[in-house]
């Protein structure tokens, strides 16, 4: 009986050494977890501007100034729960909101659902980034979304208000493809609508003037794909013309190549005008830059200037470049509020400085 008890007493004892020493090793474990989240903590950067808005997840921001008023039209990210993958799938984003403050800075209002994809006729999944325009007394949003055969194409959607809602024509514009779109409307009253995207965006699937599963970027060495460009119509509905290439060249004359990813185009057109020149800025992509080329006229041809913004945590960047009261400001975005998660971005801005000769300044959205 006693050798059973000393038994019993032996193995409860070392029980109880067993789990100390786990229990420490899981305390150590914890400690070491702790450490690397305070070292990465420390290691990400301080950002120079905070989300607008951070009830909800914002990107690809298009901001305008419409009776003095801001109005910011962005894409509506959430969690889609799909797979991460080089086509964007997991942005699985389905409805757009408008965002609206007096001044940058003030308070920013979220105006709810503006449009709804339920509500597209022809659409059938993904409502990417958007642009907005007003003209003829209405409110247009222009976006681009997956048809029931999953291309890419773009519609278009009227408002008596800024803030939406939005009827969506029943059918996508004619001969719109691919991503993207951004209106710039220049100083004689014409609009002009900017689009493209690689990779996800399709561009590479329509180099023949026909949609085309497999079709493929151009060689390394061959002219980079360009992003398009066509004349709207009074009535903001339809192109008044054949889209056309805007084409982008190096100081030297050259076309960017293919093999150019700091400088060529691969998504998020934007155009707007400065002391009577037309600037041409979008992302590369893949090497996650805000870049910029300057031309004579909203067609092009453009000549590559230099970087605007320099890569934000996430992926790749989408932008909007606007005067307010006298001022230049950017907007964009980054991941930082989902910790780095790249379908989940927030919308942010910051002032836009030129040199005296018309270039624009390089901005870093975090502090050094």
């Amino acid at each position: 009986m006693l050798r059973e008890r000393t038994f019993h007493y032996i193995l409860f004892v070392a029980v109880i050494l067993f789990s100390s020493c786990q229990n420490k090793k899981t305390e150590t474990q914890d400690q070491d977890t702790l450490a690397v989240a305070k070292d990465s903590t420390k290691a990400e950067p301080k950002p120079v501007s905070e989300p607008l808005v951070t009830h909800i997840f914002t990107a690809d921001p298009s901001a305008h100034v419409f009776d003095g008023k801001i109005y910011i039209y962005p894409s509506h990210d959430y969690e889609a729960g799909i797979p991460e993958n080089d086509l964007g799938d997991h942005f699985g984003m389905r409805d757009y909101h408008v965002l609206s403050m007096d001044s940058v800075g003030g308070k920013v209002k979220d105006n709810d659902i503006a449009l709804d994809i339920k509500d597209v006729l022809w659409a059938g999944r993904q409502l990417w980034a958007p642009d907005a325009a007003f003209a003829n007394g209405k409110y247009y949003l222009y976006f681009p979304a997956k048809d029931r055969n999953d291309v890419f194409k773009i519609g278009v959607a009227t408002s008596e208000s800024p803030t939406g809602p939005f009827k969506a024509e029943p059918t996508a514009i004619d001969g719109s493809f691919s991503i993207d779109p951004a209106v710039f409307t220049d100083t004689d009253g014409t609009s002009y609508m900017y689009f493209g995207g690689i990779w996800g965006g399709q561009l590479q699937r329509w180099t023949t003037g026909k949609y085309d599963e497999k079709g493929t970027e151009p060689a390394d060495d061959q002219p980079a794909l360009t992003p398009k460009v066509g004349r709207l119509t009074k009535n903001m509905l339809q192109f008044a013309e054949p889209v056309k290439d805007v084409k982008i060249f190096d100081k030297e004359g050259k076309l960017l190549l293919t093999k150019d990813h700091d400088r060529r185009f691969f998504e998020a057109s934007w155009m707007h005008k400065y002391n009577g020149k037309y600037y041409f800025s979008y992302s590369t992509g893949d090497t996650h830059y805000i870049v910029y080329a300057i031309g004579n006229s909203p067609y092009g041809p453009f000549t590559y200037q230099g970087v605007i913004l320099n890569p934000v945590v996430g992926w790749t960047n989408h932008h909007s470049i606007v005067e307010i009261k006298g001022k230049w400001y950017l907007f964009y975005h980054d991941s930082v509020l989902s910790g780095g998660k790249t379908h989940l971005r927030s919308v942010k801005v910051a002032e836009l400085k030129y040199n005296p000769d018309g270039t624009i300044q390089t901005f870093d959205a975090y502090q050094k």
